[in-house]
């Protein structure tokens, strides 16, 4: 086949579509290349999906610890508004948004002093565990009985 172009033109056009092939055929991936990539994916790809179980799993602990401690904070303050505290041990359920809260309130002599020592205990579950909060004050045992100031 003949060239209608001045001499040289068709010999430096096909030697750049040549050049064009060779660039075309350097730039593909190896098998051994595809393999340790897939390889780096095979590593990497669960301890992604773990790292992302374990922050869910925190963040739902965190959001419902935070709940538990205004259902303790609460128990706490309404027994010793209604100073019913002394009964003994009490219990019972409470429910926060869609999920349920089972306290405990218990009251200890305090070594000093005449006072009680009040501790609520809030258990909930978070992704199939179980946890608790336990918030704890000291509460007077002259708080139960006004006449006691006054005998003083």
């Amino acid at each position: 086949m003949r060239c209608p172009r001045p001499r040289g033109s068709c010999a430096a056009r096909r030697g750049a579509v040549g050049a064009a092939r060779r660039l075309y055929h350097l730039s593909a991936f190896t098998l051994a290349e595809v393999l340790a990539a897939l390889l780096f994916l095979a590593i990497v790809i669960p301890a992604v999906v773990e790292t992302l179980h374990v922050a869910s799993l925190a963040g739902e602990v965190a959001a419902r610890k935070g709940a538990a401690a205004r259902v303790a904070d609460r128990v706490l303050n309404e027994n010793l508004v209604l100073t019913n505290w002394s009964n003994g041990t009490q219990n019972g359920t409470v429910a926060e948004g869609a999920q349920e809260f089972h306290w405990s309130l218990s009251s200890q002599n305090w070594p000093q002093d005449s006072m009680q020592l009040l501790t609520a205990e809030v258990k909930y579950t978070a992704q199939g565990r179980d946890y608790s909060v336990k918030l704890s004050t000291l509460a007077s045992l002259q708080m139960l009985n006004p006449t006691m100031n006054l005998q003083r």
